[in-house]
């Protein structure tokens, strides 16, 4: 959440970063009502208790008629006491969660607008030209049939649309990617971590995912659990309620698990293929750092990934979010986007987001200086989506008669340096 301190002294800030993302204004309104409420809810509650307090010294040394009022007195004082409390308590309550629907400051330095309003900030290698080559382009659907590497047709029998199996050597590539991920992490100084991927609603709460996400969050109503859309989430909450040495930061964790995303809203979006699905692996990073140093980090972690893509040979683009497409913990966004040539176009492939201290107020991560405790600034980036690179891989390496060469970079990992056809 916002820092308190911020919406009491500059509600016009907090009411243009609204604006900037195309959110309810009214809500900084609503927020800064129900916070004096609660401040007035607290001090009338105090005051009595105070009152409270005093009375129980008085009856310890009265007698007799006297004693007797201020028993009555002390008995219609605690019941007020008691109703101060609840309506405190119920203030609280309401301030809480008016704060919660209030999204992080955007950076003044993204680019105002919606999602078609990113600003582009350079290109990294040339797209092939496939006409001067000889041949069209196969996608990678028709790829992965060839490869025997995607089967899409059971993985609808099975599971229904948007779901897949990776076979032969498309299981081989997910590992192959998972493993130089991994590797690449590790010697830039990241944990490997394998996170829980069923979560309480703590942790998806505490790191945004139950505001404007809640809709793509594959909820188990009879076990309260949810399906993580990212590592991110238990990576975030790893650290809940806890207090960390200054000395330890930056703590850089790199996160491979299965995520899961319902995509409502988007039918009729990337329906061919493995671009858009409900299921998939992914290796995220994850840093908790002094808030002074997040902005550094953002960059850091956009070149990991930078790096990623280069080591993969694939021509992409990295991109600044606009506003109106920001999550609503995160300040700024990085999206690193792959040429895909059967689409003529990029497609978001990783992406990096600097949250300063929002997620770390939600759950109560804070470090200890040397004269008194903070929140943290917490940062996430995805290393790899594994079926959205497998697409880049396939569609940008492929032969004429359909096999595919294997970056440098994986060969070592894999074993073989092109993908052969069944």
């Amino acid at each position: 959440m916002i820092d308190l301190k911020v919406l009491r002294d500059n509600p016009d800030a907090v009411r243009a970063s609204q604006k900037a993302r195309g959110e309810d204004v009214a809500i900084v309104d609503k927020a800064l009502a129900a916070e004096e409420t609660r401040r007035s809810a607290i001090a009338e509650f105090e005051k009595l208790r105070a009152e409270q307090n005093a009375l129980s010294k008085s009856v310890g040394s009265a007698k007799g008629d006297e004693k007797a009022t201020l028993l009555a007195n002390a008995k219609e004082l605690a019941n007020q006491v008691k109703v101060a409390d609840a309506k405190k308590s119920e203030a609280e309550l309401l301030a809480h969660n008016e704060l919660l629907g209030i999204s992080n400051l955007v950076d003044n330095r993204a680019p105002i607008g919606g999602e078609a309003d990113f600003v582009v900030l350079e290109e990294i290698g040339s797209p092939r030209d496939f006409s001067k080559e000889g041949f069209a382009a196969k996608d990678h659907v028709e790829l992965g049939k060839l490869l025997g590497a995607i089967d899409t047709e059971r993985g609808a029998k099975v599971s229904g649309s948007r779901f897949y199996y990776l076979t032969g050597v498309g299981a081989l590539l997910e590992f192959a990617l998972v493993n130089y991920a991994i590797s690449s992490a590790v010697k830039a100084g990241f944990i490997p971590v394998i996170p829980p991927v069923l979560v309480k609603p703590a942790a998806m709460e505490g790191t945004g995912f139950l505001g404007q996400a809640a809709e793509n969050v594959f909820h188990l109503e009879a076990d309260d659990f949810y399906l993580v859309g990212t590592s991110e989430v238990p990576l975030a909450a790893y650290h809940m309620d806890e207090i960390l040495e200054e000395k330890s930061l930056p703590l850089r964790y790199a996160g491979y698990s299965s995520c899961f995303r319902r995509e409502a809203g988007t039918y009729g979006k990337d329906t061919r293929g493995i671009i858009r699905v409900h299921q998939f692996d992914k290796v995220e990073m994850f840093t908790f750092c002094k808030p002074e140093d997040a902005d550094a980090e953002h960059q850091r972690l956009l070149q990991w990934e930078k790096d990623f893509l280069n080591a993969m040979e694939i021509p992409y683009r990295v991109i600044d979010v606009a506003t109106g497409d920001l999550g609503s913990s995160a300040i700024r966004k990085f999206d690193c986007e792959a040429w895909i040539p059967t689409q003529d176009a990029y497609r978001e492939v990783t992406s990096t987001s600097n949250c300063t201290e929002f997620q770390a107020r939600r759950l109560n991560i804070r470090f200890k200086g040397e004269s008194a405790t903070q929140a943290v600034a917490t940062l996430n980036g995805t290393l790899v989506a594994i079926p959205r690179m497998i697409v880049a891989i396939l569609e940008n390496h492929q032969n004429s008669d359909g096999t595919v060469n294997v970056p440098k970079a994986l060969q070592p990992f894999l074993g073989m340096t092109r993908f052969e056809l069944v």
